[in-house]
């Protein structure tokens, strides 16, 4: 089977390239030269591990091709997936849809018979029937059927969710488009991966309640997290605890400093507009955006209060950048807020990340940038443990204390013991757990 993948970016990289695994020849169709022209010397434009072999194996074995010409890769296409960017729209919050329709658009001129559009990015309720209704407007004798068929790749671990899901969803009308979904998904039937088929407008639902019940959960935690310092708790056994009931689960119990990337923010964002314009409010979710953007800002003054409460003048050596590991997505990373409201109080910030930086020197001002931990702990009055990277689980508290000018170490991802710090003679703050330890 012959697959089109409009937007070359995180979503039309990954699943292009997996589909082309699988067998299919696959066309990548981005607008950016730039970005296809790295792409087709192998160049990789985003951080995700075991991408880069991927691309390079498939494209070697003649199943996966990138260029700028839609109108060619749609015309030898049979399921053309639109996999362009859905970001919040700047003023109101609802998701800009304009790549998606302008895509819509163009892919109807070059429609060449029995087709199934694909939308793959991430769009309200309803998009799938204004894609139709513009390809219809626009070239009227066109055969072919919109079906959605959102993602649920997580940064970090993209390629094994897209080859090993927990589900797939296939919202569509008619049996024609159901048997060409089930062809492109067939290498999967091995993995007996489950494949939900369901109405359009329930499939583009499906994927914003998931995103947004994952935030609320993450939500839940860091709430009760604070409710634990309160009163003595320890929030990791509270999560270990409840995350032992079947019903709950143990995932996305891992309190924080609040939630970032490219989909949990956009789309409960999103979510909660598209419920607005219904009349049908989600207040859950509504209260979960809230408190989300207003936990990552708190947790510079849990640093200030680590260093006696007035981080003015003060040197703050910040690791990890990236809303999550094993990513250089800098989208909505609670490291913008922090570093921002530390700023607002006068502290010199130095930072490092192992994928993030080159994001982070465009996102960030006044920041100094180092190579290492060990780089910009020098002089600082604190070392903060943003993001949860392998290489700061293993840090050289020893070393580290010889060059901050206070052994502070405020760990908001929980990542360490206090009893493995302070015998280093470190002061530690954490999330949501007691001063002493049992």
């Amino acid at each position: 089977m012959i697959i089109a993948v409009i937007g070359s970016g995180y979503v039309g990289l990954v699943s292009g390239t997996c589909f082309a695994d699988f067998g299919h020849e696959v066309i990548c169709v981005d607008k950016a030269e730039d970005k296809i022209e790295k792409l087709k010397n192998g160049q990789i434009p985003i951080y995700e591990p075991g991408l880069e072999e991927l691309v390079a194996g498939n494209m070697k074995a003649g199943r996966l091709s990138f260029t700028t010409e839609l109108s060619d890769a749609v015309r030898k296409a049979n399921v053309i997936f639109i996999a362009v960017g859905t970001p919040s729209r700047r003023g109101d919050g609802h998701a800009d849809l304009s790549y998606v329709y302008a895509a819509a658009e163009e892919i109807a001129t070059s429609l060449n018979g029995f087709s199934v559009v694909v939308t793959k990015s991430t769009v309200p309720v309803g998009t799938g029937d204004e894609v139709e209704r513009i390809i219809r407007e626009t070239n009227p004798n066109a055969d072919f059927e919109v079906v959605s068929n959102p993602e649920f790749l997580r940064e970090g671990a993209a390629i094994n969710d897209f080859k090993r899901p927990d589900r797939i969803v296939v919202g569509l009308s008619h049996e024609r488009a159901k048997s060409v979904m089930t062809e492109v998904y067939r290498p999967l039937y091995l993995n007996q991966s489950p494949i939900l088929f369901t109405s359009r407008r329930t499939s583009e639902l499906i994927k914003y309640a998931g995103n947004a019940f994952l935030a609320m959960k993450i939500t839940f935690i860091n709430e009760l997290a604070d409710l634990s310092e309160a009163v003595g708790a320890d929030v990791q056994d509270v999560a270990r605890g409840i995350g032992l009931d079947n019903r709950i689960g143990s995932k996305f119990l891992n309190a924080g400093p609040g939630y970032g990337g490219s989909c949990f923010p956009k789309d409960t964002l999103a979510l909660v507009k598209t419920a607005q314009d219904h009349s049908s409010p989600v207040r859950l979710i509504e209260t979960t955006c809230s408190v989300n953007d207003q936990r990552k800002r708190s947790m510079s003054r849990k640093v200030a209060a680590a260093i006696g409460g007035d981080v003015r003048g003060k040197k703050i050596a910040m690791l990890g950048l990236t809303f999550k590991p094993n990513t250089d997505d800098m989208r909505d990373s609670p490291a913008l807020s922090i570093i921002q409201a530390l700023q607002d109080k006068g502290a010199d910030i130095h930072a490092y990340d192992p994928e993030g930086m080159d994001s982070a020197m465009e996102l960030l001002e006044d920041v100094t940038f180092g190579s290492n931990a060990y780089e910009i702990a020098k002089g600082a009055h604190a070392l903060v443990i943003v993001t949860e990277w392998d290489a700061f689980r293993v840090l050289d508290f020893s070393r580290l204390k010889d060059k901050m000018v206070t052994p502070v170490l405020v760990d908001l991802r929980n990542i360490y013991g206090k009893d493995e710090v302070v015998k280093h003679g470190f002061s530690y703050t954490c999330i949501g757990r007691p001063d002493e330890e049992l």
